[in-house]
């Protein structure tokens, strides 16, 4: 089983956009060979930056890579290219976990 982690720092007062952009449901993701979950976390802070985190775990590597090389997924991507991202978006790091 693998685990990707996504870190996404935001403004203060938008964490939560991003959480209701990832929870709401009927994604194409959850619809995919070898996708197990997806859980959000929003850390809690009085002020300053906000983070959320999406941990999304597959059955395997290559479920994931079939996923990341799909015509839904490429779509997708190709209808945001040239889009700006997010203002409130600071930054974003993607990372790979091998369950062990």
């Amino acid at each position: 089983m693998i685990v990707q982690m996504r870190r996404f720092t935001v403004t203060e007062g938008n964490g939560h956009l991003m959480v209701e952009k990832f929870t709401k449901g009927g994604g194409l993701v959850e619809q995919q060979p070898g996708f197990i979950d997806k859980t959000v976390l929003e850390k809690k802070v009085r002020r300053g930056e906000e983070e959320v985190i999406m941990l999304v775990r597959w059955e395997s590597e290559e479920a994931w890579k079939a996923w990341e090389k799909s015509p839904e997924h490429i779509a997708g991507h190709r209808e945001n290219r040239g889009k700006p991202k997010p203002e409130y978006v600071l930054n974003v790091e993607v990372t790979m976990y091998e369950v062990k």
